[in-house]
């Protein structure tokens, strides 16, 4: 039987607490090896789940929590937590999306006592994955907040339990939200909730513009769209479907290529407002009336799609309430017994916002 090295007897027979149990108590309790309890304990995949019981029934036998002043002292942190996001620096950035995580991160970092440091790193650059491994080994940070494209990362997030880095994702895929604790809203009803909107006012022609390759939660706003045309007869096939790169000078060459063609479509879908905002852009100078002769629809709801002219119909995504809960999740993945009372996927709920740039079909 195995005896934790936490209690023995003394000469009187009364229990005396030695030490506080550790991972490898746990790893011998449950006999396992110490990367699988880690493993458990950080939410990852592929663990049996007769495995996964077995550690857990051993982590709260031995009443096991991380030690974070050790896991500081021991790692020299100073606590600090990463945010990490995909950014070309060659290029235009996003307007707010990345700022609206950072601006709620840094107020739950603040009302915790932590710093919040940014990394930003080109998604394109064949080294990303080295770079954000070597954030993870250095010893000022104590956890990851890893926006997508990487969030969708499967190998990267699996080197990220191996080394025992407490991470959480931010709008993570299906795929990687089943194997690691993420928060973001349900990406597919949102895109549901927009061609419905416009099918009710009568659109029955539509031009979607994905964004980046590889942002799977942006992808699933086009499944959810397909979904909507789809159970009304649309053929899929018929539409018109381009890839920007979530900038405005994108959203200007993609709108003028689409609104010179033959039959335009009477409705642009985008997936990011600043894309959007430069598909008004062409438009005006097209001499294309929006919502009069085109209705265009941004997502995120940033403040670009307060003050470009009309405002923007977008969908409301909680940025900075999803960047604040981030930081929530991560420090209870980093106080407690991590994957036992942490939902492995926290949904925000969204809205539609409807504004001036959509109107029914004329």
């Amino acid at each position: 039987m195995f005896k934790s090295s936490r209690y023995c007897l003394n000469s009187l027979g009364a229990h005396l607490i030695i030490k506080k149990p550790t991972i490898d108590d746990v790893a011998a309790l449950s006999s396992v090896g110490r990367t699988t309890v880690s493993r458990v304990l950080n939410g990852g995949q592929n663990v049996r789940d007769t495995v996964r019981e077995r550690v857990l029934a051993a982590v709260k036998t031995l009443d096991y929590k991380v030690n974070l002043q050790a896991r500081s002292l021991a790692s020299g942190s100073n606590k600090v937590i990463a945010l990490i996001y995909s950014s070309n620096l060659e290029s235009e950035p996003n307007s707010y999306y990345h700022s609206g995580l950072e601006l709620g991160a840094l107020r739950a970092c603040t009302d915790s006592g932590y710093q919040l440091q940014t990394h930003a790193i080109n998604q394109d650059s064949a080294d990303y994955y080295d770079k954000i491994l070597r954030i993870a080994d250095k010893s000022r940070f104590d956890g990851l907040i890893i926006s997508p494209p990487f969030c969708d990362d499967i190998k990267l997030l699996n080197a990220l339990i191996e080394k025992d880095c407490p991470f959480v994702c931010i709008s993570a895929g299906n795929i990687a939200a089943k194997s690691a604790h993420s928060i973001g809203i349900d990406e597919e009803m949102a895109g549901y909730e927009i061609a419905k909107y416009l099918l009710r006012l009568g659109h029955k022609s539509f031009g979607y513009i994905l964004g980046l390759q590889g942002h799977i939660s942006a992808q699933q706003r086009y499944s959810g769209y397909v979904r909507a045309i789809e159970e009304v007869g649309i053929e899929v096939k018929d539409q018109i479907l381009e890839r920007g790169n979530f900038t405005f000078k994108s959203g200007i060459e993609i709108a003028q290529n689409i609104l010179t063609r033959p039959n335009p479509p009477s409705a642009l879908i985008f997936a990011n407002d600043d894309m959007a905002a430069g598909a008004l852009f062409s438009a005006h100078k097209l001499g294309i009336k929006v919502p009069q002769d085109l209705s265009v629809v941004g997502f995120d709801d940033t403040p670009v799609s307060e003050i470009v002219w009309p405002p923007l119909t977008t969908v409301h995504q909680p940025l900075k309430a999803i960047g604040q809960q981030s930081v929530q999740i991560l420090l209870k993945k980093m106080s407690g017994i991590n994957g036992v009372e942490i939902p492995l996927q926290t949904i925000v709920p969204f809205r539609l916002q409807i504004r001036e740039s959509t109107s029914g079909v004329q």
